[in-house]
């Protein structure tokens, strides 16, 4: 299938989506500082089977409606959006939390499970 393209930044759009997601699960104290540290955080890459592996989340089917789109664009060379990511933390049993890239980051790791992607990855805030 060829190696993922990826564009410079997250596009706006991204933000937005976190933000509508951190809402079902972080105190709407939380959902600006969060989104806010991400916009400002640095673009790190991370291998997609590491990314699966810390959030615990399942890997979609090829036949998911949003991932079979995005292994759509894969094929086509289009660049997908970088995803964004809060840091877990081992000692409190918190798994990483992907708030926006999910069905990217699945595309990825079915495209090649060590596909790097690149990420903003940013901690929880203080008291959260």
């Amino acid at each position: 299938m060829g190696a993922v393209h990826w564009l410079a930044k997250p596009q706006d759009h991204d933000y937005v989506a976190a933000a509508s997601y951190l809402t079902l699960i972080a105190g709407d104290e939380l959902v600006g500082p969060i989104v806010e540290s991400l916009r400002g955080a640095d673009t790190a890459t991370l291998d997609a089977k590491d990314i699966l592996r810390a959030s615990r989340l399942p890997l979609l089917a090829i036949d998911n409606p949003h991932v079979a789109s995005d292994l759509k664009k894969i094929r086509k060379r289009q660049a997908l959006s970088p995803i964004l990511l809060v840091r877990g933390d081992i000692a409190a049993g918190r798994p990483l939390q992907i708030v926006d890239g999910y069905h990217r980051a699945c595309a990825s790791y079915l495209t090649d499970e060590n596909t790097p992607i690149p990420c903003r990855i940013v901690d929880l805030p203080a008291g959260g």
